[in-house]
């Protein structure tokens, strides 16, 4: 068995931090066997490293190692590639195509981006996985490949088995055992090292003299927050070396290279949205407009009883839930009392000019003179319409169909959203 060091040396891993010499040790140790491995880990961190050293070390070191990026194949053509496909399977399949499983057959397969994989997909991988059978896209054939799959991912698994966007039962077939690699930011005695192998890589490269940094110059360089970890290391290395002319930089030359420099502030950051947050402005706005449709149809109601009866007491038992929805508590913390109700009337009818009293044919000979309100108020419903239909479709597509948890998040019951689908045939 090959030393950490040794690897090392054979992979061009630079560092000595402890939790990146126990993911070497533990690829070294699983590299023997035909053990799936899931690797984990922020983008940048270098996880294309972990199943080069496995498949390097292990048996099947001879067959074929292919990488794929999950994330970068689209979704319609990602079976294909993986398993095949028959001739006119689909439009443009002009004849039949071996896939990644059967060309690696005795071989390793790096699937990166794992977690971007289409569920149909994650159904078929989790077949080769169980039994090492597929199927090619088109056919009826059942195919073996004797493969070795390393994953890797840089989203949250767990978070993703929640939402329903990856298949649990894969997700533990997948890692049967799990390499995670630290960030650089928690790796600050390797920074400088990295940096340094980097500017000296550029140095022969372009054929100049190497960058060198002052010491508060490293000092800044450690305490920089890295989001894109070694990838962006080595991006601020490379323009440093190709733009500066002088060869010593301080960290007043340095800051120039290193974005948002001045909000690296320790931050709370919330483990987990509320149900009832939604993603955009937008959204929150069309929330709004849908309650306030909601409170203006009930006050309609409202104040219709209030000039059709003209008791207002009466009303007030009557339609004690509505009154509180509308008004709820006022600021003293009492309910809305039969004064406040009949000065509402009072008010109403004042501005609507109509008698309490009048019967109904002058009521509606009295409305007939507004009815330019009448379209203003269609139009306005019509344009609700719209916006409270994509609200409801937005919230079933969070919930996954859910009834219960979309009619919380929409402030309604659950009767009243199911009223609403069958009304928009969703």
């Amino acid at each position: 068995m090959e030393s950490i060091q040794a690897v090392k040396q054979r992979f061009g891993i630079i560092g000595d931090d402890q939790r990146l010499n126990r993911a070497i040790e533990k690829a070294i140790q699983v590299a023997p066997t035909d053990i799936s491995v899931l690797v984990t880990g922020e983008s940048g961190v270098g996880k294309e490293s972990i199943p080069k050293i496995i498949h390097s070390l292990s048996h099947r070191k001879h067959g074929k190692y292919i990488a794929v990026n999950c994330g970068a194949i689209p979704e319609g053509t990602i079976d294909s590639e993986l398993f095949g496909h028959e001739k006119g399977a689909f439009t443009g399949a002009t004849q039949t195509r071996s896939g990644y499983f059967e060309v690696a057959d005795g071989g390793t397969i790096f699937l990166d981006e794992v977690g971007e994989l289409p569920l149909p997909t994650q159904v078929r991988l989790l077949r080769v996985l169980e039994n090492g059978e597929f199927i090619k896209v088109g056919s009826s054939k059942v195919q073996k490949s004797d493969v070795r799959i390393i994953a890797a991912t840089n989203i949250n698994m767990q978070e993703s088995i929640k939402k329903e966007r990856f298949r649990e039962d894969l997700y533990y077939r997948l890692s049967t055992v799990e390499i995670n690699l630290p960030p650089l930011r928690d790796r600050k005695d390797d920074i400088h090292l990295l940096f340094r192998k980097f500017a000296s890589d550029f140095a022969m490269k372009y054929k100049m003299p190497t960058i060198k940094l002052q010491d508060d110059a490293v000092s800044l360089l450690q305490k920089y927050r890295w989001g894109g970890n070694i990838r962006q290391l080595r991006n601020i290395a490379e323009q440093i070396s190709v733009l500066e002319q002088e060869r010593i930089i301080g960290p007043e030359r340095l800051k120039e290279y290193l974005p948002d420099i001045g909000s690296n502030l320790p931050a709370v950051i919330a483990d987990k949205k509320k149900e009832s947050d939604f993603s955009n402005e937008r959204e929150i706005l069309y929330k709004v407009l849908f309650d306030m449709k909601s409170d203006l149809t009930d006050l309609k109601k409202l104040t219709l009883k209030l000039m059709e009866s003209g008791n207002t007491q009466k009303v007030q038992d009557e339609n004690e839930s509505l009154i509180q929805k509308i008004y709820g508590d006022n600021e003293d913390g009492e309910d809305v009392d039969a004064e406040e109700l009949d000065a509402l009337s009072n008010e109403n009818l004042e501005v609507l000019q109509i008698p309490q009293n009048s019967p109904k044919s002058e009521l509606n000979r009295e409305k007939d003179k507004y009815y330019f309100a009448e379209e203003i108020q269609e139009e306005e419903t019509l344009s609700l319409q719209d916006k409270e239909l994509e609200l409801i479709k937005k919230s079933l597509e969070r919930h996954s169909g859910k009834r219960k948890a979309a009619a919380e998040e929409l402030g309604i019951s659950e009767r009243t959203l199911y009223r609403k689908i069958k009304q928009y045939n969703l």
